[in-house]
């Protein structure tokens, strides 16, 4: 097998770490030379990892070419390359419909949008497909977990919900500056909470229940101080407002 990335920013080096780690049936993978940085380590790193001329010998030198670049510049990359007919793309792209990249790309190719998020280098990732295509999927299966979306508003929906990494880093950072201003220091605050929520992690990661719900009554006793602060929490409206930004952000992919 032979992978090809247009576009090598943090993204495909998170995903080609994942591959080195994970998989032994990758024969060759060609990177753009654009991120010089990123590309010449990757290549060092992994000698089945070359920097290509440019990436039209990326795509020249892939069964499967992903398209990894900022949507602001994707439709004036794209055309500028040539595909083979039935050659696979699979597009880290956000936003950019496959019904655009068809047009773009002008031959008939199998394409596959997906969400690769920073995990999947640490083989924890679960990366949505959409449409379901099982050669694409057992790849990202290997980075920890592939998620084939039914349909396109099931993909935005997944898509909406990535976008919640920084409201959890807010969350520790608004925990971390009241502990500061209560008098810990803030490198003491930083330690407790990332061991805590990094135990509460691996907690989600081990149970069998499905409901959330159900993992918050466990670590919540009937009165107690955990369920004060979700029960507070939902009273000044935290959960509402976070109902209503996800809301927003699906609105604003659909409308892409």
């Amino acid at each position: 097998m032979k992978l090809g990335f247009v576009g090598t920013g943090a993204i495909t080096d998170a995903v080609i770490t994942g591959f080195m780690k994970s998989r032994s049936d990758i024969d060759s993978i060609v990177v753009s030379p654009r991120s010089q940085d990123i590309a010449a380590r990757l290549a060092e790193m992994f000698p089945r990892v070359r920097v290509g001329s440019d990436n039209q010998d990326v795509v020249d030198s892939a069964d499967i070419v992903f398209l990894a670049v900022r949507p602001q510049i994707a439709e004036e990359v794209v055309k500028e390359l040539k595909f083979r007919e039935h050659q696979q793309v699979v597009s880290f792209i956000a936003a950019v419909p496959i019904e655009s990249l068809t047009s773009w790309i002008g031959v008939p190719v199998t394409i596959t949008r997906t969400i690769p998020l920073p995990f999947v280098a640490e083989l924890r990732g679960a990366t949505a497909i959409y449409p379901p295509n099982d050669q694409i999927a057992a790849l990202f299966s290997s980075l920890g977990a592939s998620v084939p979306a039914e349909d396109l508003k099931q993909y935005n929906l997944f898509s909406a919900a990535s976008s919640l990494m920084a409201t959890y880093f807010g969350l520790l950072e608004t925990s971390a500056r009241w502990l500061e201003a209560e008098g810990m220091p803030y490198d003491q605050a930083s330690i407790f909470l990332k061991r805590l929520f990094g135990g509460l992690s691996h907690a989600t990661d081990a149970s069998n229940e499905q409901s959330f719900e159900a993992m918050a009554s466990k670590f919540s006793t009937k009165g107690g101080l955990n369920e004060q602060v979700f029960a507070e929490f939902k009273e000044n409206g935290g959960t509402k407002a976070l109902t209503l930004a996800l809301e927003s952000v699906l609105k604003r992919i659909e409308q892409r």
